[in-house]
């Protein structure tokens, strides 16, 4: 998922791709579990959403948690309405590569989530997630409500003093409340599914989460 165009800053937004009004037709049943990907979703079940580079490896890491019901992939924290995957490889729609997460939180916690997150990439890379180089491959928490946001800037710090204590650099995640999520190409729907030798750069640093 590497592209020639590899931004590493945010356009502005005067300057973003104007995108379109119709959003992208996907199939609505996960490939992997049979569950909807799109809502509504039953009422006990809660939404996260995670930047952690290519969105294929990212989907399969959380597809894989118990207590989670399903997974769709697509751009967040940008600018363009219903962007294209090729206009957010230019770097000029804002959007980061994001996976949404549809999860029970009487099996998996929020917090579970976000040590898996934290735990399964590299968050002090900026805009670049391994050899992926762009805007789109950030590492990013788009939370849904006030809560969520908290948990998150917390779980921040707690890793913050982890990864100081092994040595690292700061943090560079971005961590904003959810604007809007679109979905990606029918295609990117749980990729590595479909494809399961297709391409994976996912990589953690080796530091746990663990409360300090």
């Amino acid at each position: 998922m590497i592209f020639a165009s590899k931004k590493l800053t945010l356009p502005d937004p005067s300057q973003a791709l104007r995108g379109r009004d119709t959003g992208m037709p996907v199939k609505n049943k996960h490939f992997v579990s049979g569950n909807p990907i799109v809502p509504p979703f039953p009422a006990n079940l809660k939404e996260a959403f995670f930047g952690m580079g290519c969105f294929w490896g990212v989907e399969r890491k959380f597809w894989q948690q118990a207590g989670v019901y399903s997974t769709a992939v697509g751009y967040s924290g940008g600018y363009t309405k219903n962007p294209t995957y090729d206009e957010v490889c230019t770097g000029l729609t804002g959007h980061n590569e994001v996976v949404k997460v549809i999860f029970d939180p009487a099996i998996i916690s929020y917090n579970d989530l976000l040590r898996l997150f934290w735990q399964s990439h590299n968050p002090i890379q900026g805009m670049q997630q391994g050899n992926d180089i762009g805007t789109q491959y950030r590492s990013g928490i788009y939370t849904n409500n006030p809560e969520q946001l908290d948990q998150a800037l917390e779980s921040k710090q707690v890793y913050q003093q982890r990864l100081t204590q092994a040595g690292f650099k700061f943090i560079t995640t971005e961590i904003i409340p959810l604007d809007i999520f679109y979905y990606a190409e029918e295609y990117h729907q749980q990729y590595l599914a479909k494809e399961p030798m297709g391409y994976c750069g996912l990589r953690g640093l080796g530091v746990d989460y663990a409360e300090c």
